[in-house]
C-alpha cells in the first residue's frame, strides 16, 4: 500500500473517530463505528491481510478457527496453582512448575542431571500487555523439569482479579502498581533463594518499576535478568508502522476513544465481535514478521488478546505513554542480562532494546531479523536457546544441559 493511499486511510478513520466523539445520543451505534474506526487506523498499515480475511466466508472462517483451537495445544499447561494480593487487594494468579514433581524427580530431570542437581534458582516469568501467562508456553514447555519457574497474570489479565483500583476507585493503571504486584507475587512464590527476571513487553517494564522500588530485592537475590521486546521508556514516540499522518491521528484520539469505549464495556465487545475478521488481520500484523507462522500460533496469540475486556485496554493504554524507568537499569548491570528483540517489532520497536543495551555494556543483545512483538513465539527454539545460555550462565542449569525445543512455529510442523 502506498503511503498516500495509507494516508487515505487512515484520514477516513479520523473522521469516523470524529463522528462516534460527536455522537452523545447514540452509544449502540457509536460504539460500533468507533471500534471499526480504531481498526481502519491499524489497517491502514495492514490492509492487505485484512482484505485477505474478509474475502474468506464467515462460515467458513468460523470452521477454521473451531480446526485451529482443537488442533493447537498452545496454552495448555498448567502448574501448581497460587494467589498472591496486591497492596489494593487484587487477587493475582501464579502458577509454579517444580523441578521436582510429587512422587519423586521426573524422568527427565534424571536423564539431563544424573546425580548432579541444579541450584536451587526460581525463574519468574512476567507477561505483556493484552496477554497472559499462557504466552510463554514454549519456554514454558521446554523448561519443565529442569529449572523451577513461576508464571503469573498482571492484574485485569488471564486469571487474575480485576484491578481493584481501577474497578473500584477509577484510578488509572502505573507500571509503578504492576511492580508492585510482582512483588507480592514473588513474596508469596518465591520467599526466598535466587531469582532469574524474564520479562516480555509490559512484562519487562514491570520488572524495571520492580527495581525501581525494590533494589535492595534486585541486589539480594536476583542473579540474571532477560528482557524481551521492552523498552524503558520513549514510548509515545511509537509509529506503529504507520505513516505520519495516521501516527498522528492515533497520538490525538486513540486515548479518548478507548476511555470512551471502555465506559461502555459490554456493547463495545458485541461490536468486538462482529469485527473479529479485521482485529484477527491486525493482531497478526502487529505481533509477527515471519510468512510461516504455523496458523495455530497465530489462533492462540488471537484467543489471548481478545480475552483482554476493552476496558482494561483502555485502562491500561496511558501507563506506556508515561512510563520512564531508564533509570532503574543500573539495577540490572552488575548480573548476567539478555536483551532480546525482533528487528521488525512495531509495537516496541528493537531501538529501544538496543538503547537499554546501551546502556548496560555487559548485556547479551539479540536482534532477530526475521521477528515481530512475540518473537518468543514465532522463535520459540532461539529465545529459549538464549534463556538456557543465560541459566547456564548463573549455574541454574549445569553446563552442557540441553532443553527440549518443543514445538515449532513453521507451518511445515505440527506441534508434538
Amino acid at each position: 500500500m502506498s503511503e498516500s493511499r495509507a494516508e487515505g486511510v487512515t484520514g477516513a478513520a479520523a473522521a469516523a473517530v470524529a463522528s462516534v466523539v460527536g455522537e452523545a445520543g447514540s452509544w449502540r451505534r457509536a460504539t460500533g463505528i468507533a471500534g471499526a474506526a480504531i481498526g481502519m487506523l491499524a489497517a491502514g498499515a495492514a490492509a492487505g491481510v485484512a482484505v485477505e480475511r474478509m474475502t474468506v466466508g464467515r462460515g467458513m472462517r468460523r470452521r477454521a478457527r473451531l480446526a485451529l483451537d482443537s488442533a493447537g495445544p498452545y496454552g495448555a499447561l498448567r502448574g501448581t496453582p497460587g494467589k498472591a494480593y496486591a497492596d489494593d487487594g487484587t487477587e493475582l494468579y501464579y502458577e509454579v512448575d517444580d523441578v521436582e514433581p510429587e512422587g519423586g524427580p521426573a524422568p527427565r530431570r534424571r536423564r539431563l542431571f544424573g546425580r548432579k542437581a541444579p541450584a536451587p534458582v526460581t525463574v519468574v516469568f512476567s507477561h505483556g500487555y493484552c496477554l497472559n501467562q499462557d504466552s510463554w508456553h514454549f519456554q514454558r514447555a521446554a523448561l519443565r523439569g529442569v529449572v523451577r519457574t513461576v508464571h503469573w497474570d498482571q492484574r485485569s489479565h488471564g486469571r487474575s482479579g480485576r484491578g481493584v483500583t481501577q474497578h473500584r476507585d477509577d484510578v488509572p493503571v502505573t507500571i509503578d502498581e504492576l511492580g508492585r504486584d510482582l512483588k507480592a507475587v514473588i513474596d508469596a512464590a518465591v520467599p526466598e533463594g535466587p531469582m532469574v527476571l524474564v520479562g516480555h513487553s509490559m512484562g519487562g517494564m514491570t520488572m524495571m518499576a520492580l527495581a525501581a522500588q525494590y533494589p535492595e530485592l534486585i541486589r539480594d537475590r536476583v542473579v540474571a535478568t532477560a528482557l524481551v521486546g521492552t523498552s524503558s521508556g520513549r514510548l509515545g514516540e511509537v509509529s506503529f508502522g504507520l505513516p505520519s499522518a495516521g501516527v498522528n491521528v492515533v497520538r490525538r484520539v486513540l486515548p479518548g476513544v478507548l476511555k470512551a469505549l471502555g465506559q461502555q464495556a459490554a456493547l463495545v465487545e458485541k461490536g468486538r465481535r462482529a469485527t473479529a475478521d479485521l482485529f484477527a488481520g491486525i493482531i497478526k500484523r502487529y505481533s509477527f514478521a515471519s510468512r510461516d507462522v504455523d496458523p495455530t500460533i497465530e489462533r492462540f496469540a488471537e484467543r489471548m488478546i481478545e480475552s483482554t475486556p476493552i476496558d482494561v485496554v483502555a485502562e491500561f493504554y496511558p501507563a506506556f505513554t508515561d512510563h520512564d524507568k531508564t533509570g532503574a537499569l543500573v539495577h540490572f548491570k552488575d548480573m548476567p542480562l539478555l536483551v532480546l528483540a525482533g528487528v521488525q517489532d512495531l509495537i516496541t520497536p528493537s531501538e529501544h532494546s538496543e538503547a537499554i543495551a546501551g546502556l548496560l555494556p555487559d548485556a547479551e543483545l539479540v536482534l532477530v531479523p526475521d521477528a515481530g512483538h512475540l518473537v518468543m513465539l514465532e522463535h520459540p527454539e532461539l529465545v529459549t536457546d538464549r534463556l538456557a545460555d543465560l541459566l547456564t550462565r548463573v549455574g541454574a542449569v549445569p553446563a552442557g544441559t540441553t532443553v527440549s525445543g518443543y514445538g515449532s512455529t513453521s507451518s511445515a510442523a505440527r506441534p508434538g
